[in-house]
């Protein structure tokens, strides 16, 4: 049954890959600690195991990208709104 998950952790690998060019520290910082905690849970075989860890993944997934619309949010604001109180 951990070969049926083998996909889903690809996918999600490749995922996080691609979210973490973007990300605040550079991307060879989120590249070296993705890879860090990939291989940490490598030899994993549980299935139940191996869904929690895709579940956080997913997690890391939903974050990663509330803190880019977060950016992208207060560059937009900074742009158009100014901080002068009357």
């Amino acid at each position: 049954m951990a070969n049926s998950l083998r996909g889903e952790v690809v996918k999600l690998y490749k995922n996080l890959l691609y979210l973490g060019r973007e990300y605040p520290k550079g991307a060879d910082y989120f590249r070296s600690r993705l890879k860090a905690a990939f291989l940490k849970n490598k030899d994993e075989t549980d299935p139940e195991k191996i869904k929690q860890l895709i579940a956080r993944g997913e997690f890391v997934i939903k974050e990663l990208e509330a803190l880019y619309f977060l950016r992208k949010y207060r560059a937009m604001k900074q742009r158009y709104y100014s901080d002068n109180k009357p």
